[in-house]
Order: structure tokens, then C-alpha cells, then sequence
């Protein structure tokens, strides 16, 4: 299971605080056509050396003052041609597969694009709004989901046990930091799979790696891993049904605050760890008791439902063009596979097919940083993908391991904050922490874990402020070398891999 969390409070150094506007949240769209040219452009957002014009119509949760002019784009948004939905196609794609067949891979694309988008505009543009807010250090965002999903373990269970630990991590999250947590669940679409290596040898015998279930099968055998176009039409119906019941989930009672705080009560009473998490369960059920007895009941929509989002690597570029559609109010195009999309590692190159698909939707975009990133090439990517310095549009997400990060992180953030940039910063602690156990199965030291989770803020509190609010305190901590040491961050990720 993956897990990524940010600094919240911390992020807040990024930019000043502005005002939130309503937005719409159900819009119709418009037929996609393939190759209907569009500018990549979203609304700016006062920042260091940015605006936005005052007629512009933005998503952003913050406006500039009408009297403010528009500042001359990137360098990096000037040199950029026009985009469309397949101009991608122009550039090198890394890791996709070679489909046998064209023909049927066409008409399989032909199906996805007359299907109904799996997520709307309206929702991935308050997405984008929520992530604004943690940017900006008003919102604590936290990630979770399987590291790749499966054609064989999908069912109900599996996916409402998963939507129960983040739900469980985000009520001790929201409690200690006093604010408000975003949940975007890595699922409904996390299938594909980057491979170092495109072929596997065992025994002698040579095949095509397996990558993922929407591409091909995981058993070693010839028919098994021959990509199959067909593989797309079951994960698209496995993602909109793990969507429909993520949305019940969620909206129906499942999410009750109550229900929630309960869940966590009865870990500690069935933990050997759960001396030191009671008290901590207990201060959350007291705080609900004191917030019904004030008139805020079980019975109120905010304590009965929670919002919950998806996101996955844009990997599979056939796939997730044949679901990219435009909003009839704005004119932009979204991709409707996710909320949220992110470019992985391996396929983050500035001139490559997966950068250009990225940087004309609109969705919220997450980056993959490891220690290899270098600090100017980060700084061009974010200006590529957002080059109007929208807050929320970009997700910083780094996963380097505990050592790396201790020498590597602190350049990236510093030169990001020199460019005036605003992103969201969080961490993804299980990758790049990979050991194997005596056994053979891939595993993370949990204390490696806890570095990665923690040294984040610790970078920005020590290295960065002033910052909006001291995250150190936040958390009930007196100095940050205690940082690991405090109850509220260890009952977090011991829930999250027990």
C-alpha cells in the first residue's frame, strides 16, 4: 500500500492567503474532437512576479484584484506550441507498450471515448481548490492507496477497508493539526505499471515485463504478456464501479465522524501499541462529545459525509486520451479517468509524449521528484505544466528515500522557492525506501518511513521560515528532534501497514 502526506502548515510559505470564490461543480461537456487545437493556458494567480487579467474566469480558489495587470508568461509557456489531445503523439512516449494488433487497439480507444467520463470537470476543479488550501498551509493533504491495482483482488471489501484506514488516518491527522485534510485515494484507475527493464528473463526464457492489469497479465507465459487493447474496457469498468462505491461510501453514512472515531478507539483496545494511542483516541472522542453537546450532532451533514478524490499515474497515454474530454463551461479539457494525475519518474522528460499530454488538461497535477531530479529541471517542469503559477494545480511529490532526502530535498525546495513557484510539497515514504526481507517480499523499514514523513516539515521549519503557522507545534512537539517521537505521527503509519 502507498501513502503520501505534506506539510501543510509548512507549505504555507509558498504564498499569502486570498479569497475563495464559489465554483461550479456539475458541468456538461462538449464532444472531443482529436485533433481540435487549444492553447494550454490557465488562470494565473498573484504570486511572485505573476497575476491574472481581471476578466479572467479562473477555477482557482483565488482572484487577483481587478486593477492588477498580467505579467508576461514563462519563458518556459512561451517557447511551447499549441496543444491537442493527441499532439503527444509527436514526442518519444517511454514505457508504453507495442500492441500486436492496431486495429483492434483503434477500435478499442473508439469504445472508451463514446464511454461517460469517469469523474467530472466540476469536481477535479474543487479538487484543485481544496489543494490551493494546502499550498497555501490551510489543508493537510494525505494520499493513500495500492502501489498497482489488480483485475483479481478488486472487490468490495478491499476497497472499503482501504477508504476506512485513510478515513482513520485523516480524523487523527485533522485532530492534531487543527485543520482541515484532503483524502485522495491512489485508486479507481491505479493500474499501470513503469518498468525498468521492458523484457523479463527467468529460466532462459525471455518475455515482455508485465505491466499492470491494463496492459497485460502478470503470469509468465506467452499469451499472458502480449499487451491486449481489451484489458482497457475491464479496467475502465472496474474503476467507475470502485468510483460509484467510494462515492456511497462516502456520501451514505459509511463516513459518519462518529463512526470514524470509534474505528480508531477499538485499534487501540486490540493493539499492543495501543497504550500509547488511547489517550490520543480518547481526546478525539472527547472533542466530538463537546461538539454535539454544542449543537454541531451526529446528525449534521458535515459529521455524516466526507469529500474523498482519486488519482493515479498517467501512464497508459492511448487510455487516458480516450478519456479526456472538454467542459462545455470553460472550454478546457480534463482528463475524466481521475481527479488527479501525476508523471512518474520515468517519464518525466521535458520534450516527452507524457509532459505534453499533461500540461493541456486541467486536472490537478502531481510530479514525481526522486534524487536523480535535478533542481533547475524541476523548476522548468512546473513551469511547463503550470504556466500561470496557479496555486493547486501542482503537486510536488517526492519519494527518495530517507538518506537521499536529507541531502537532495532541501535544493529542490530552495530552488523552487527562488522562482516564486507555488506547489503543494508531500512526501511518498514507501517508495524509495524498498528493502527485501529474508524472504523475498519487498518491504520498508518502518523508521525509515518516519524520516521520510517527518523531514519534510522539519526541512521548511528549520531551513524555510518564516512559514505561516509552526508545524512543529501544531503537532504538540517541543523541539523538532522529537519530531518522531510523538504518538500522533506513529499511530498514522503503524495504521496505515499493520
Amino acid at each position: 500500500m502507498a501513502l503520501a502526506t505534506n506539510a501543510a502548515a509548512a507549505a504555507a510559505a509558498m504564498s499569502g492567503a486570498a479569497a475563495s470564490q464559489p465554483r461550479p461543480h456539475a458541468p456538461a461537456f462538449l464532444p472531443l474532437r482529436r485533433r481540435c487545437a487549444v492553447r494550454a493556458v490557465h488562470a494565473a494567480e498573484p504570486s511572485k512576479g505573476h497575476g491574472v487579467p481581471a476578466a479572467a474566469k479562473t477555477s482557482s480558489p483565488t482572484v487577483a484584484p481587478e486593477k492588477e495587470a498580467a505579467p508576461a508568461p514563462s519563458p518556459a509557456a512561451k517557447a511551447l506550441p499549441k496543444w491537442s489531445v493527441d499532439s503527444w503523439r509527436a514526442k518519444k512516449a517511454l514505457q508504453l507498450p507495442e500492441y500486436p494488433n492496431p486495429a483492434k487497439l483503434e477500435t478499442v480507444l473508439k469504445t472508451i471515448e463514446a464511454f461517460p467520463p469517469i469523474v467530472f470537470a466540476g469536481e477535479a476543479r474543487h479538487l484543485e481548490e481544496r489543494l490551493a488550501d494546502a499550498a497555501m498551509g490551510r489543508a493537510f493533504l494525505l494520499q493513500g492507496g495500492d502501489c498497482a491495482e489488480s483485475f483479481k483482488e478488486f472487490n468490495s471489501d478491499n476497497i472499503r477497508d482501504t477508504f476506512r484506514v485513510i478515513l482513520q488516518m485523516s480524523a487523527v491527522l485533522m485532530f492534531g493539526a487543527q485543520m482541515p485534510v484532503i483524502k485522495v485515494g491512489r485508486t479507481a484507475g491505479q493500474f499501470a505499471k513503469p518498468r525498468s527493464e521492458p523484457f523479463e528473463v527467468r529460466d532462459g526464457v525471455k518475455l515482455p515485463s508485465y505491466r499492470g492489469d491494463n496492459i497485460n497479465g502478470e503470469a509468465f507465459d506467452e499469451k499472458s504478456r502480449v499487451p491486449d487493447p481489451q484489458r482497457m474496457i475491464r479496467a475502465y469498468t472496474q474503476s467507475a464501479a470502485t468510483l460509484n462505491l467510494l462515492r456511497a461510501l462516502a456520501t451514505g453514512g459509511y463516513a459518519a465522524m462518529q463512526r470514524v472515531t470509534q474505528w480508531n478507539l477499538d485499534f487501540t483496545e486490540h493493539s499492543e501499541q495501543g497504550d500509547r494511542y488511547r489517550e490520543l483516541a480518547h481526546r478525539v472522542d472527547e472533542a466530538l462529545g463537546f461538539m454535539s453537546a454544542a449543537g454541531l450532532t451526529a446528525d449534521h451533514p458535515l459529521m455524516k459525509t466526507t469529500e474523498f478524490w482519486t488519482s493515479h499515474e498517467c501512464l497508459l497515454l492511448p487510455y487516458e486520451q480516450a478519456l479526456t474530454r472538454q467542459d462545455s463551461t470553460s472550454g478546457l479539457f480534463y482528463d475524466c479517468s481521475a481527479h488527479m494525475l501525476w508523471v512518474g519518474e520515468r517519464t518525466r522528460q521535458l520534450d516527452g509524449a507524457h509532459v505534453e499530454f499533461l500540461r493541456g488538461i486541467a486536472n490537478p497535477l502531481g510530479i514525481k521528484v526522486s534524487d536523480k531530479m535535478n533542481p533547475s529541471d524541476l523548476v522548468k517542469l512546473i513551469e511547463i505544466l503550470n504556466p500561470s503559477n496557479k496555486p493547486g494545480r501542482i503537486t510536488v511529490i517526492t519519494r527518495m528515500g530517507a538518506e537521499n532526502m536529507r541531502v537532495k530535498l532541501p535544493h529542490l525546495i530552495r530552488a523552487v522557492r527562488q522562482a516564486g513557484l507555488i506547489v503543494t510539497w508531500i512526501t511518498d515514504p514507501m517508495h524509495g525506501n524498498t528493502i527485501k526481507a529474508p524472504c523475498g517480499l519487498k518491504t520498508r523499514p518502518f523508521d525509515s518511513i518516519l524520516v521520510c514523513s517527518t523531514f519534510l516539515p522539519v526541512v521548511f521549519i528549520l531551513r524555510f521560515s518564516p512559514i505561516g503557522c509552526d508545524l512543529i507545534n501544531l503537532l504538540g512537539l517541543k523541539q523538532a528532534p522529537n519530531f518522531l517521537h510523538n504518538p500522533l505521527v506513529h499511530v498514522i503509519f503503524l495504521k496505515f501497514i499493520i
